[in-house]
């Protein structure tokens, strides 16, 4: 996500109807007794083993109806409300991040990502933190994390925030000052963080997340639990004074020069090895005590394939299935007129004529974490900053939220379903060219966790 990219809602063009609107880390080890139940077989897609012809020339989007979140193949999380929550009846969310993962033999479910505070129509250019809730399955019960007994007088649910600096103590980092709330004439308060993502690793959890365009220093940071899922967490060591690399010109006018790092950073673990992903095309391993990134002169770089127009790509994960790596990150898909007058989508940069339609999730495989990876094609319409799961049963799945800053969920007719907590099916389409897509129609059917 960036702050860069809000349209005013005006910028609705005539071009989007012309396309043709429609409707809308490995997983360990499960125990033996976890078998899937009838109607959970039943509900397994089978491998359609069809990969869709490539768009020429390279950088065109798909926007087939197909690879969009519809009612038979995505649903919307019930997240336990807050109080902040209960006027809309739906937790308000950006960067909906969900997965899965067995502790102590039993499945754990997760979901996290960018929330706002009451009062903000967006999570900027202050938000409050870091909230998690877990379940026992996809259907629920989804119940805010239970940090009451660590925080009696906090939110329940919320695991970090930039207001925590009082249980700063020495040799223990929660907040670093970098993080830390501060005001201006422009904007008053100003400090969010954004997209974390949960992981349990070698039993611990770990947060990475990233301070926002508002924030002293913006980029990503680690967390680490000393107790559960609920925390309490404290900044890894080589976060204390910085975020995750070095700085460099980038984002709004507004973010002060030497305090714009690489955003968006994710976790990627593979037996008992960790690698930092962060946009701009960047990785790196984490030391063995997971306290920093081993130091390097230049952090190493994904072996891509870039679009003829590269444009700005966010949101990077990496999703290993099947011995397959598979690089996921986020583009805009811009619509604009073709020299015969038809509506052409593309990975463009800005420019004239060109305006956001849908904000996609983009995807390239490989048989290497590090590449060379493969054409980027689009794995679903609408769903950028997701990340891909397995279920307890190995059923794959897509996080969405439908971005409200622009495009076509910013439209106000449709304001009212964006920025919600959204799965949706996916596909896998074999061993030989194996790429992964939003599960294609199956008439007469609809989705259940």
């Amino acid at each position: 996500m960036t702050t860069t990219e809000k349209n005013a809602l005006s910028r609705r063009s005539a071009l989007a109807s012309a396309a043709g609107l429609g409707l809308v880390a490995a997983l360990p080890a499960i125990p033996a007794e976890a078998h899937p139940t009838a109607t959970e077989r039943e509900e397994m897609p089978t491998d359609r083993r069809v990969n869709w012809p490539d768009l020429e020339p390279y950088g065109l989007a798909d926007t087939r109806q197909d690879l969009w979140p519809r009612e038979d193949n995505s649903l919307t999380l019930p997240l336990e409300l807050r109080p902040r929550d209960k006027e809309r009846g739906l937790v308000w969310i950006r960067d909906t991040y969900v997965n899965c993962f067995v502790v102590n033999g039993r499945a754990v479910y997760v979901a996290t990502g960018t929330t706002r505070v009451p009062g903000l129509d967006l999570a900027a250019p202050w938000n409050d933190g870091i909230f998690v809730w877990t379940s026992p399955s996809l259907k629920g019960p989804w119940a805010l994390a239970e940090t009451t007994g660590i925080r009696p007088d906090a939110e329940k649910g919320k695991v970090w925030s930039p207001e925590f600096t009082g249980e700063n103590r020495p040799g223990r980092t929660t907040v670093a000052p970098w993080q830390e709330y501060w005001y201006d004439d422009r904007f008053g308060k100003r400090g969010e963080v954004w997209a974390p993502e949960l992981h349990h690793f070698r039993g611990k959890w770990y947060i990475v997340a990233c301070m926002g365009d508002h924030s002293r220093k913006v980029g990503s940071f680690m967390l680490v639990s000393e107790g559960g899922v609920e925390g309490p967490y404290r900044l890894i060591e080589g976060n204390h004074d910085k975020p995750f690399g070095d700085s460099f010109i980038g984002g709004p006018k507004f973010i002060e020069p030497g305090a714009y790092h690489h955003i968006d950073g994710g976790l990627y673990t593979e037996g008992d090895d960790a690698w930092l992903v962060l946009h701009n095309n960047l990785y790196a391993k984490f030391r063995d005590d997971m306290e920093d990134i081993v130091p390097t002169t230049n952090l190493p770089e994904f072996q891509q394939t870039p679009y003829p127009s590269e444009p700005y790509l966010e949101g990077a994960s990496v999703f290993k299935h099947k011995g397959k790596y598979y690089l996921v990150q986020s583009a805009w898909d811009r619509t604009s007129v073709d020299p015969y007058g038809s509506a052409r989508h593309a990975y463009d940069n800005p420019g004239t004529g060109r305006v956001q339609y849908q904000y996609d999730a983009v995807v390239a495989v490989s048989d290497h974490f590090e590449g060379p990876y493969s054409k980027r094609w689009t794995a679903g319409v609408g769903i950028g900053h997701n990340n891909f799961f397995v279920d307890h049963v190995g059923r794959l799945w897509s996080t969405f939220f439908r971005n409200p800053s622009a495009g076509y969920w910013s439209d106000p007719s449709r304001i009212a379903d964006a920025a919600v907590p959204g799965i949706v099916r996916l596909e896998w389409t074999g061993r030989a060219d194996g790429r992964l897509y939003v599960e294609r129609s199956h008439r007469g059917r609809t989705v259940s966790g």
